[in-house]
């Protein structure tokens, strides 16, 4: 079950860079805002068919969970309207990696101190290294992205 999970990540990971090369391209007509609404909305329609087949029923069991934890609805939306901004700047490989670094410093904040009931792992030199190499990798990438728009620009 475990390689499923990797894969259908793996898979995700492909669609949301996917998104991201779209939506900033879109987002320079229609613009940043817009592009973000009608990534939500088209994605709440979907959802709703997906709950109408698959859900558990219980739709309003979400007035019951805890408030601090439909505080992931803003943060996704962020997370999208940011992406929706950098994307068209730096690129879509930029800004995946800064996005991914992002992700694993708050991750291994969160698996360290074991936050919001998650697994405890502690923060050690190999988690550290990971962290350092894609700092790392971003630096390169990014500067090759700036090289590569000047030269297209001359």
């Amino acid at each position: 079950m475990g390689i499923f999970m990797i894969l259908f990540t793996l898979l995700g990971g492909i669609t949301l860079s996917a998104q991201s090369s779209i939506n900033g391209t879109l987002s320079r007509k229609a613009g940043t805002i817009e592009t973000t609404f009608l990534t939500f909305i088209t994605g709440s329609m979907f959802l709703a068919i997906f709950i109408l087949f698959f859900g558990q029923g219980n739709v309003l069991g979400i007035l019951e969970a805890p408030k601090w934890q439909l505080s992931a609805a803003f943060l996704g939306t962020m997370y999208l309207l940011l992406t929706v901004m950098a994307v068209p700047k730096i690129g879509v490989i930029a800004a995946n990696i800064a996005g991914i670094i992002g992700q694993l410093v708050i991750g291994m904040l969160i698996d360290h101190f074991g936050w919001f009931g998650s697994l405890v792992i502690s923060f050690d030199l190999k988690r550290s290294f990971a962290l350092l190499f894609m700092v790392i990798a971003l630096y390169f990438i990014y500067k090759g992205n700036k090289r590569s728009s000047e030269e297209t620009r001359a």
